[in-house]
């Protein structure tokens, strides 16, 4: 896996607030590279140092064999969940904890993306702009 996904991917975590979650490919939606099991594989292997937690399965389950300690972070930090996690089966309510970029939250996004973007093309070879989408044709 390439680094500079892996710190695209954590530094985008990094940014999620308490109480908020995204799924794993609302991660790779964000950045415009890679995909759900891409960034699981990111957060199975390297998130020990942000919040983990925040980022699940569009299904709203906690990560695989963490459930108990994420569960321990969700009920901290308010996050809405659908069950009750002491008498049954539960799962984080992804559409009501779903983050939401601000403005500037968003700017934060698109600049790590821009930086992973161009990353990546340096890393192909390609470190020359983007080709015109039409290609140079006139309508």
């Amino acid at each position: 896996m390439r680094e500079e996904f892996v710190e695209a991917v954590l530094a985008v975590v990094d940014l999620v607030p308490p109480g908020s979650v995204l799924a794993y490919g609302d991660v790779a939606e964000l950045l415009g590279a890679g995909g759900p099991r891409q960034v699981g594989s990111v957060m199975s292997r390297y998130s020990g140092d942000v919040g983990w937690w925040r980022v699940l399965k569009a299904s709203g389950a906690a990560p695989e064999s963490h459930e108990e300690r994420a569960l321990r972070h969700y009920l901290a930090e308010g996050t809405p969940l659908r069950g009750d996690p002491h008498r049954g089966p539960w799962r984080v309510d992804i559409a009501r904890a779903r983050w939401a970029p601000t403005d500037s939250e968003l700017d934060a996004v698109e600049e790590i993306a821009d930086a992973l973007q161009r990353a990546l093309r340096r890393a192909s070879g390609a470190e020359a702009e983007l080709s015109d989408p039409d290609g140079g044709m006139e309508p």
